[in-house]
């Protein structure tokens, strides 16, 4: 497996691993499918993008995870603070992608002077909370009764990593 950053000809197959979990559901706050070309503008080309990585196995995408800068206004976080996603195919879960993906976005926060990093997890996404603690996230604030857009209604669990 290899980790580096995300190039936009990456683009279908992180909306085909992303789309596979929407599919299965309760890991995201996602309900419907997104575009190739969404994928590209959120995760691959955004302005406030910090950093973009995929991981790679057998000439395919495995995961990816992105890092952004917060809005203060529209997030409010305070300024220096930046957000985090992960997605990992569920064929590849368990196998230490994550950690893989998480060692790159970290130097890339440091690189760039994030002081905080946000992780905003469903509060029924069992796993992709153990993941988060499992890196040194600490919980900071719960989110209770959030709407998502198909109206599933979840607590959102708010975890922080404070960079050093």
């Amino acid at each position: 497996m290899i980790t580096r950053p995300a190039i936009p000809a990456d683009a279908p197959d992180m909306t085909a691993l992303l789309n596979e979990i929407i599919a299965i559901g309760g890991t995201t706050a996602y309900t419907t499918p997104l575009t190739e070309e969404q994928v590209l503008r959120d995760y691959i080309t955004r302005e406030s993008l910090i950093s973009s990585h995929v991981a790679e196995a057998d000439d395919r995408v495995v995961g990816f995870q992105w890092l952004r800068w917060a809005d203060p206004e529209c997030d409010g976080m305070p300024k220096g603070w930046a957000i985090i996603a992960s997605f990992v195919a569920t064929s590849a879960a368990g196998k230490g992608i994550g950690k893989h993906l998480f060692a790159a976005t970290a130097t890339s926060a440091t690189k760039a002077g994030v002081t905080t990093i946000d992780a905003t997890i469903r509060g029924d996404n069992t796993s992709g909370l153990r993941y988060y603690s499992g890196l040194g996230f600490e919980d900071y604030d719960r989110l209770t009764d959030i709407e998502l857009s198909d109206g599933t209604v979840v607590d959102k669990v708010r975890k922080r990593f404070e960079i050093s």
